[in-house]
């Protein structure tokens, strides 16, 4: 419903709306808040009735200001073309989005262990977003690993990392945000090459 409203008329000014929005969605997350949309609306001087037309509740207020939604890719331009310098460079970049985004990446984590199945495929961590840029860092290996092998790595690596990996390795191992960020980008380069390996 909130989609078509926000096709019809005044797209611009409507744009403008969402964006302030998921705006204020964010500072608020940032601050240790899980916002309700009337939290939202009221930091960005929006009318409740207003702002419910372009979020019916606070899960898909919160789906909108997840940072990860405008990524693509990880790699770099140009990109290496050595597997392991492509995986660091996106292990990398993952690490400190994370590492930037971490409270929204914590809200996140709490709603995707809400066991809502009828909202499960809205989350970003439900959609395997960073299992896509694992895979395209590692696309040069398709010639010597087979589909289930290169499938097997992938989820290897994205269960050492992420914010799963960040919470474990911060609340619960002690380590500073910097170490568990070492902890990732070392973890996956021995997975790969423990892969490679086997392989040969």
């Amino acid at each position: 419903m909130s989609i078509a409203y926000e096709q019809g008329g005044r797209t611009n000014q409507k744009h403008r709306t969402r964006h302030a929005l998921v705006a204020a969605a964010r500072e608020l997350v940032a601050q240790g808040v899980t916002p309700t949309v009337e939290e939202a609306a009221a930091l960005a001087a929006i009318s409740r009735a207003t702002a419910y037309r372009y979020f019916p509740n606070q899960r898909a207020l919160l789906v909108a200001a997840h940072p990860e939604i405008e990524e693509r890719s990880l790699l770099p331009e140009p990109a290496p073309e050595d597997p392991a310098a492509r995986l660091d460079a996106v292990i990398a970049a993952f690490v400190q989005l994370i590492l930037t985004t971490e409270a929204q990446q914590r809200t996140m984590l709490r709603l995707s262990l809400d066991p809502d199945p009828g909202q499960r495929g809205e989350l970003p961590l439900r959609q395997g977003r960073a299992i896509g840029w694992i895979e395209e860092a590692l696309s040069p290996l398709r010639p010597q690993l087979s589909e289930p092998e290169l499938r097997r790595l992938v989820l290897a690596i994205r269960s050492a990392t992420g914010i799963e990996s960040l919470v474990w390795l911060t609340d619960i191992a002690g380590l500073s945000r910097e170490e568990a960020g070492d902890v990732m980008r070392w973890s996956a380069s021995a997975l790969l090459r423990s892969a490679l390996s086997g392989s040969a």
